[in-house]
């Protein structure tokens, strides 16, 4: 693994890093405390784009885990953010929930079945058939196809459920059209929410629990990567891809401590103040 250099910013995800089915991870508040007690810009990523991040940090504050509104960002918001950028004031079909609608709304995008710029497509509990075939025949006539991110699947109780990637599969074969996808692997996502928070990538760590989303993600944004066992990825599944983790660790607790404190940041200026080599 790489040698671990200096961080002085964080990203980590969410589910299968802090928090697994609604249940903090042992560590997580340890991990998230000393964040904050450190001062240290980071942010809480998920490419769940059901919630908004005022609901998200509601619902982790529930588990104990205190994550200030700001420090939450979601494919949801990320989307928000391209489509701002690529045509301000626009037009969107949209399946999703209230975290996607919501950062729509914000942007001044006006939310219609008549005509969109985009379709956008996100998260949701249930996709409803009706909405799917509007959104195919609304392609085929020339809107713009967006997703939020490409996980096929997500973690339930119950096992795993379609998620936004299988449904955009489904859209693609029935239009021929592949969609842009804002959330992660797309080092967009992360660049979007370094600016958020005023970081830079070089001196940023990513931490996540999948090799195809977080890993990819912080390697192509140009950060140090973090793979936790606490997810979906296992040691046996590393060799399996390309490309690899700069550290892999057991879990969140791991990580606490290479977490800099104030004080320990002033040490280390000193330290190279008094000797600059």
């Amino acid at each position: 693994m790489a040698e671990r250099k200096p961080i002085s910013s964080w990203l980590t995800d969410m589910d299968g890093v802090l928090i697994h089915e609604g249940t903090p991870i042992p560590g997580a508040d340890a991990f998230i405390k000393r964040l904050r007690d450190s001062g240290l810009p980071f942010l809480v990523l998920t490419n769940n784009s059901i919630y908004t991040a005022r609901d998200l940090h509601a619902r982790l504050k529930r588990m104990g885990l205190d994550v200030p509104v700001e420090n939450i960002w979601t494919s949801a918001l990320a989307t928000a953010q391209f489509l701002d950028d690529q045509r301000p004031g626009g037009t969107a079909y949209v399946i999703g929930e209230a975290g996607l609608t919501t950062a729509l709304h914000d942007i001044g995008y006006v939310l219609t079945d008549h005509d969109p710029d985009y379709v956008v497509l996100g998260e949701t509990r249930t996709y409803s058939f009706e909405a799917l075939t509007k959104a195919i025949r609304l392609i085929n006539a020339g809107a713009r196809f967006i997703c939020t991110n490409p996980d096929e699947t997500g973690p339930s109780a119950e096992g795993p459920l379609p998620a936004t990637g299988s449904v955009a599969a489904l859209i693609t074969k029935a239009t021929g059209k592949d969609p842009y996808f804002a959330g992660k692997p797309n080092p967009l996502m992360m660049r979007t929410g370094l600016n958020a928070i005023g970081a830079h990538s070089e001196t940023s760590a990513m931490i996540g629990d999948r090799m195809d989303t977080d890993v990819l993600a912080g390697l192509e944004a140009g950060m140090q990567t973090f793979l936790v066992l606490t997810g979906l990825t296992a040691v046996a599944d590393i060799d399996r891809y390309p490309y690899g983790p700069s550290h892999v660790v057991e879990s969140i607790a791991d990580l606490v401590d290479l977490i800099d404190l104030p004080d320990q940041v002033d040490q280390g200026k000193q330290a190279l103040q008094a000797d600059p080599r």
